[in-house]
C-alpha cells in the first residue's frame, strides 16, 4: 500500500475516529460516574448512621438516682458484766509489798473462782511496784499493786462475787469500774438494720415526693460501721467496804445502733 493511502486512514486516538464510537464512550464515562457517587453516598450513610448511634450511646445518661442514710436502733438486756478488781499492800521493802500483795491476789482469784467466774475470764490488768516518799523526800516503804480484768456471764451473782473477793483481800482490796454488755447482739443487729431500712426508705420517698418523682428499685446498700452504744460504767471508790454483805448492781438495757447508705433509683 502506498504512503498515500497508509496515512489516510485514521489513527486510534485522533479526531479523526468514527463519530458513532463517540456516544457509546461517553455512556460508559457517565455510567461510571453515576456508579461511584452511588457508592460514595452509601458510604457517607453507613458513617453518618454510625456517628449517630455512637453519639447516642455515649451521651446516653445513667438513670436519676437518690441516696440516703437511715438509721436504726434495738435495745437489749446485757448479760455479761466486766470489772476491774485489785489489791494493794505498803510493807518497809519493795520484796515484802510485793510478798505480801501476791498472798492477797491469790486469795481474791480463789474467792473469784469459787463464785463462778472461769479461769479464762480473769486477765492480771496491771503490776506495779513503786517507793512511797515523804515531804523531805525520804523513802517511807513501798507499794505493790495489783490488778484483775474480770468477766462475768452471770450478772446475777456478780455482786455476791465482789463482795465475796473483797472480804478475802482484805484492807486495801480497790475496784476502779464496772461495765455491761451483751455478748451475742446478732438478733439486735437484724433489728436495727430493719429499721434503718425502713427509714432510709422514708427519706428518700419524702424527698422524691418533694421533688416531683418516685422511688424505684434499690440500686446499692451499704452497711456502714454499727456503733454499739457506750457501755454504762460504775465507778467504785477504793476501798470497798468489807462490812457490805452483797454489793447491788443493776444491768439495766444497751443500745445497738446501725446505720445504711442506700442509693435509689428514681421514676
Amino acid at each position: 500500500m502506498s504512503d498515500t493511502a497508509r496515512s489516510a486512514e485514521p489513527t486510534p486516538g485522533s479526531s479523526d475516529a468514527p463519530a458513532h464510537s463517540r456516544p457509546s464512550r461517553e455512556r460508559r464515562l457517565a455510567l461510571a460516574t453515576v456508579l461511584i457517587i452511588v457508592v460514595v453516598a452509601l458510604i457517607v450513610s453507613t458513617i453518618s448512621v454510625a456517628s449517630v448511634a455512637f453519639t447516642r450511646n455515649s451521651t446516653s445518661k445513667s438513670p436519676s438516682s437518690i441516696t440516703v442514710t437511715g438509721s436504726g436502733t434495738a435495745q437489749g438486756t446485757p448479760d455479761t458484766v466486766n470489772f476491774q478488781i485489785g489489791v494493794s499492800t505498803v510493807a518497809k521493802s519493795a520484796v515484802d509489798a510485793l510478798s505480801q500483795n501476791s498472798a492477797r491476789i491469790a486469795r481474791l482469784i480463789t474467792s473469784l473462782r469459787s463464785s463462778g467466774v472461769a479461769k479464762s475470764d480473769l486477765q492480771t490488768s496491771d503490776l506495779s511496784i513503786y517507793a512511797n516518799y515523804n515531804n523531805r523526800g525520804d523513802i517511807t516503804g513501798f507499794t505493790a499493786s495489783n490488778n484483775l480484768n474480770v468477766t462475768m456471764h452471770t450478772i446475777k451473782g456478780a455482786g455476791a462475787a465482789i463482795d465475796a473477793g473483797a472480804r478475802a483481800a482484805g484492807n486495801g482490796v480497790h475496784l476502779n469500774g464496772l461495765s455491761f454488755s451483751i455478748s451475742n447482739d446478732c438478733s439486735l443487729l437484724k433489728k436495727a438494720r430493719i429499721a434503718a431500712l425502713r427509714n432510709a426508705y422514708l427519706e428518700a420517698s419524702q424527698i422524691a415526693q418533694a421533688g416531683g418523682a418516685h422511688i424505684g428499685s434499690i440500686l446499692r446498700i451499704t452497711d456502714q460501721e454499727n456503733v454499739a452504744s457506750p457501755p454504762v460504767i460504775y465507778k467504785t471508790l477504793a476501798p470497798i467496804a468489807s462490812g457490805v454483805n452483797s454489793v447491788p448492781l443493776q444491768a439495766g438495757s444497751e443500745s445497738v445502733n446501725v446505720q445504711v447508705s442506700v442509693v435509689y433509683a428514681l421514676k
